[in-house]
């Protein structure tokens, strides 16, 4: 890739992301120097701006992130550079700097609330009811959901097929709450296989 730094002390911000899960880790900033540190490295390795100095992430710890692949964006103002972190990148132990702050998504938010829903269980309503049901009745709901979607499918309705689709979602993320299987064991799963 050609380097896009305009001099040696320019200063370019370089967003960390997990090549698996595709969340953001931490923004860093890179120089020159860092940039082709990192390359020859291929470890992530910053101009730390505190201590004037460059600073391979990792170094203290050991939860070093292997670079995957680094582009450009549009502008060639900011790097977007892709690991598979040795472990937690946070130093406060979390997976991301943004733990608890970024954004998940929306199946993240609608598995929150869910969860919420499961410990406080308010009366009237439905995933309340689902639970007070038990694993019979959460599963039964997702063999209807899934027949549902199966038929929409079938008779190509693309508008009902999303409706029955995000029904299934929803009481599936239901039963994996009951059983505290989280989101993310599931996303493990997935680019388990994957890699396969």
């Amino acid at each position: 890739m050609k380097t896009i730094f305009k001099n040696d002390k320019e200063l370019i911000p370089a967003v960390i992301q997990d090549d698996k899960t595709l969340k953001v880790l931490m923004l860093g900033y890179m120089n020159r120097e860092s940039y082709d540190k990192s390359l020859e490295t291929g470890l992530v390795t910053f101009f730390s701006r505190s201590r004037s100095r460059l600073w391979t992430k990792g170094e203290s710890s050991g939860n070093y992130l292997k670079i995957i692949s680094i582009a450009n964006d549009c502008d060639n103002d900011t790097l977007l550079v892709r690991v598979d972190p040795c472990g937690p990148v946070c130093h406060t132990g979390a997976v991301s700097c943004f733990a608890g702050r970024e954004s998940e998504g929306f199946l993240g938010k609608l598995a929150a609330t869910i969860a919420s829903r499961h410990s406080a269980m308010p009366q009237g309503s439905y995933t309340t009811s689902l639970f007070n049901g038990g694993v019979e009745r959460i599963s039964k709901k997702i063999g209807e959901e899934a027949a549902e979607t199966i038929i929409e499918a079938v008779k190509g309705d693309k508008k009902r097929l999303v409706y029955e689709t995000s029904d299934l979602i929803y009481h599936i993320f239901v039963l994996l709450e009951y059983y505290g299987v989280s989101q993310s064991e599931i996303e493990e799963e997935l680019f388990s296989r994957s890699l396969k």
